[in-house]
């Protein structure tokens, strides 16, 4: 350790004595330094850009070969999409929708025109997947996307042309148009990783700040999430890899509906809320996603009763946007319960115990003072009893 130290004096010393030496007239040695300083740092962005740029290139490649192993008859080829490629992007995309009605109570004036795309693909979701027979010519010559992206999309467009893809192998498999072997899926499990990642932190950077209208790659992006995550065969792959990224992801969905201060977010609002309930799809996702909300809702019912006990001041807008979390949680608890073939004990855990004590209690101090909140605790109240009735 002492040798450490004493070549470290050594070196700065040295350092030290080749600026001086160096400097040019007019200079002194400090704005010397700084300059250099600035010049080393630049080159460091620099390089740290090139490593960048190397490391997608090799991801890239690395899913083509995976891609190639799957399907030998999958081939990606340098250039532009074909016509039939285009014909397939255009079927398969979701179309905006109108849901200015849902937002007649946020005070702000919203155009049809910016509707986020991304909530159509409830209703339009399973349409999708019949549009298999259309894309057999496609496939044994599909084009890498060549799609116009802004710069925040710029990073989405590797990992949704490779699930995409991906997608698209699976459903043609299934039906016995092509011959695919997902077991290389187990060889591999880094390039799907990585393109996952890639994909949930690149819709993580739009939701935390969103712009509208959102283009129609956004709203592929988000699709082709959601059908990975429903796939009854790549969901596997997925959640055995990126399960602690899914959780990661959805945690910073529910931060950002509850920390959004902007005077016109019901919209933003709206398409997160949309997003995680669609990741509810998932049955394990699901189970998770309602312990996550249970202890949002509960520890801010608990911060609320505290202020107002003793009459102090409450965050507003922190309680406006407790209002989407509580909605998609009686949504998620509604759906746990209607399928008969998933059990209610699976989210019968620690957070649903924390939840209901002292749950009654809680709902008869605020009722006066916060009559909705209140409301919806005790309509999540009945579905959680109702879910341990059914099991009892």
């Amino acid at each position: 350790m002492d040798i450490t130290i004493w070549y470290l004096k050594i070196s700065k010393l040295a350092l030290a004595f080749a600026i001086i030496h160096s400097k040019p007239p007019g200079k002194s040695c400090k704005e010397y330094t700084e300059h250099l300083a600035k010049t080393v740092s630049k080159q460091g962005f620099g390089w740290i850009s090139k490593v960048e740029a190397l490391e997608a290139e090799v991801l890239r490649l690395r899913q083509e070969l995976l891609l190639s192993k799957i399907c030998p008859r999958f081939c990606l080829e340098n250039g532009k999409p074909d016509a039939s490629a285009e014909t397939l992007l255009d079927q398969e995309c979701i179309n905006p929708v109108s849901y200015s009605s849902q937002l007649e109570d946020s005070g702000c004036d919203v155009s049809n025109d910016c509707a986020f795309s991304s909530l159509g693909i409830d209703s339009d979701f399973h349409q999708s997947e019949h549009n298999i027979d259309t894309s057999k010519h496609w496939l044994e010559t599909l084009p890498p996307l060549n799609l116009c992206c802004t710069s925040k999309e710029e990073s989405l467009t590797a990992p949704v042309q490779f699930l995409q893809h991906l997608l698209e192998i699976r459903k043609l498999s299934e039906g016995g148009t092509l011959q695919a072997d997902f077991t290389e899926l187990e060889n591999d499990s880094f390039t799907v990783c990585s393109s996952v990642s890639q994909l949930l932190d690149g819709l993580t950077v739009f939701y935390k700040s969103p712009k509208f209208p959102v283009s129609n790659f956004l709203t592929e992006a988000v699709c082709v999430l959601i059908s990975l995550i429903t796939d009854t065969k790549l969901s596997n792959h997925v959640l055995k890899k990126c399960f602690k990224k899914l959780e990661e992801f959805k945690k910073n969905l529910i931060q950002i509906i509850l920390r959004n201060s902007s005077v016109n977010r019901f919209q933003a609002l709206h398409a997160v809320s949309h997003t995680l309930a669609l990741l509810g799809r998932n049955n394990i996702l699901r189970n998770s996603l309602i312990s996550l909300l249970l202890s949002e809702v509960r520890q801010f019912a608990e911060q609320l009763l505290q202020a107002h006990q003793i009459q102090a001041m409450y965050d507003v807008t922190q309680y406006e946007n407790i209002f989407p979390l509580c909605m998609i949680l009686e949504q998620l608890l509604q759906n746990e319960t209607e399928e008969s073939n998933v059990s209610s004990s699976d989210y019968d855990g620690e957070e649903k115990i924390k939840f209901l004590k002292n749950l009654d209690q809680i709902i008869l101090h605020l009722s006066d003072e916060f009559p909705l909140f209140s409301l919806y605790l005790w309509r999540v109240n009945v579905l959680l009893n109702s879910a341990q009735i059914q099991i009892d």
